[in-house]
């Protein structure tokens, strides 16, 4: 291919280009209104969000993190408490349940999901001593077993909170949308998410209008009326500026998901077509050493937030520096586990060893998937990868 195609991780800019005569108007709709905070635009996107996710409520606040950080303190998770979520996460998910003085259990990962599992969530279980809720991670736009998990969490008697901070749109197995299931559904509007905002904004759903009213309360200082205060909150309300893109954005969604399924199926095809295999196998069962997502079936639905890319350990490293000489994007989510950050360090020797999480975190790769690739640049990405992976990686040796 030739040596001027240049292919980021993700291109704002050209999404951007297709929307633009819808978000400017808007823009200058908020800007004369002068209301900035909170609104009408933030009532109205809420809504949509609750319909769209086939929630009965939706509630905005500044960012995915504070989004997590409602729904603990809605769930009254305090000092002493535990929640179980998967280390192979963004750090938000357990510095959240940190802030409020719990303890995050964490378990281990299906290697072919990427995704926290029945087998892993019970194993983390029989390590707590006062278990307060389950927060499983839908990583990468892939839903984690709701029905399994939501089954656990009605055994020991808490809440399941779904992180779906990468995961807004996809469906479980049932072929409900995720946020829909679990007592809440936790977004993020980070601008790199598929439904991203031009700054940081975030959205809990929840079938239970008791809850609702109190993130309401919550997240605006705890206050209902004016000046009253029964218990802290959070300042963490959404903007109407935000509100209003991302009410734009969201009639675009469901197109910009089947773009990137297009792309995802593009690039299993060409893998497949090399002689890789599939997240979860042997690099030794395979043709060529490289494991590409596994897909899910209907009415399963996958939205590839990232598409990523198993290589081995020995050249991970060396065929990201030369996808950089080659300008292909890429990144590595996540290099260094949760349970081996420095700051819970306190956490990692009870935690254990977490073998499936820890080998991602030295093989993945995460390559372009935005919607807006075109054919060559997709093919330049994988005759980059395969053809490197190819001259630097043998079958049996890995």
């Amino acid at each position: 291919m030739p040596e001027e195609i240049n292919v980021p991780l993700l291109d704002l800019r050209a999404q951007y280009d297709t929307i633009r005569d819808e978000i400017e108007p808007i823009l200058r709709d908020v800007v004369e209104s002068q209301w900035f905070i909170m609104g009408p635009k933030v009532a109205d996107f809420e809504q949509a969000v609750a319909e769209y996710c086939g929630a009965q409520h939706a509630v905005g606040c500044a960012s995915g993190s504070d989004s997590l950080l409602l729904a603990l303190m809605a769930s009254d998770i305090g000092p002493g408490d535990e929640v179980i979520c998967p280390s192979y996460t963004f750090f938000a998910t357990a510095g959240s349940i940190w802030r409020l003085g719990a303890k995050p259990i964490f378990c281990d990962i299906d290697p072919a999901t990427y995704n926290c599992t029945v087998e892993t969530v019970s194993e983390a279980i029989g390590r707590c001593k006062n278990l307060k809720a389950i927060m499983p991670v839908h990583l990468f736009g892939q839903a984690v077993d709701l029905d399994g998990l939501m089954t656990l969490a009605c055994e020991n008697n808490v809440p399941l909170i779904e992180d779906a901070a990468q995961g807004i749109g996809c469906r479980d197995v049932t072929g409900a949308r995720v946020g829909s299931r679990g007592r809440f559904g936790c977004f993020s509007f980070f601008p790199s998410k598929n439904l991203g905002g031009f700054g940081d904004g975030g959205m809990v759903t929840t079938n239970d209008s008791d809850i609702a009213d109190r993130m309401r309360r919550l997240r605006n200082h705890g206050m209902e009326p004016k000046y009253y205060h029964d218990e802290v909150g959070l300042n963490s309300r959404l903007d109407a500026l935000q509100a209003a893109i991302l009410h734009i954005k969201l009639k675009h969604l469901d197109s910009w998901s089947e773009g990137r399924r297009t792309n995802a199926s593009d690039y299993d095809r060409m893998f497949d077509e090399a002689g890789a295999g599939r997240s979860g196998m042997s690099f030794n069962d395979t043709d060529l050493p490289l494991l590409r997502p596994s897909a899910v079936e209907s009415p399963a639905y996958q939205i590839y937030n990232q598409y990523v890319i198993r290589v081995p350990e020995s050249i991970r490293d060396d065929l990201r520096a030369h996808l950089v000489e080659n300008r292909i994007g890429h990144d590595v989510y996540y290099p260094v586990p949760l349970h081996c950050q420095k700051c819970f360090s306190g956490l990692k020797e009870e935690t254990g060893p977490l073998p499936a999480t820890e080998l991602a975190a030295r093989e993945t790769i995460a390559i372009p998937v935005y919607p807006e690739l075109s054919m060559e640049q997709k093919q330049h990405v994988v005759e980059t990868i395969v053809s490197y992976v190819r001259s630097h990686a043998t079958v049996g040796t890995v």
